[in-house]
């Protein structure tokens, strides 16, 4: 049986190859909830695939992402990321960001990302 700390720790390593969107079909749920700080979720795969293909296709410049703290409980997971690159709307992006998995069946049913503006 895979950890929890596996599970996360494979999704951050096909995240560093280029691989997101494998990682996103691969560990989360069909009605997964994701939420930007205290925004609005986005509920379901469908909307949050789009979502991430959107974001991804805006990155005119990727200069790095790295994973500097990773937990695992009853659960949930957490990861403290530091990303750089350019975003054709937000421009220069270099910061860090905490990023809290719930999983259920072994899929991310909630993440939620925090981060500072």
């Amino acid at each position: 049986m895979t950890t929890l700390l596996e599970k996360i720790t494979d999704l951050n390593d096909l995240v560093l190859q280029g691989k997101a969107l494998d990682a996103f079909e691969a560990y989360y749920d069909d009605n997964v909830v994701m939420q930007e700080n205290e925004n609005p979720p986005t509920v379901g795969k469908n909307a949050n695939r789009k979502r991430e293909e959107e974001f991804f296709a805006s990155v005119v410049e990727f200069r790095g992402a790295k994973p500097l703290k990773v937990t695992a409980g009853a659960g949930i997971t957490m990861v403290e990321w530091h990303y750089d690159y350019t975003h054709k709307d937000w421009g220069l992006r270099n910061y860090t960001q905490v990023s809290v998995q719930e999983w259920k069946d072994g899929k991310i049913i909630r993440e939620q990302f925090f981060y500072g503006n």
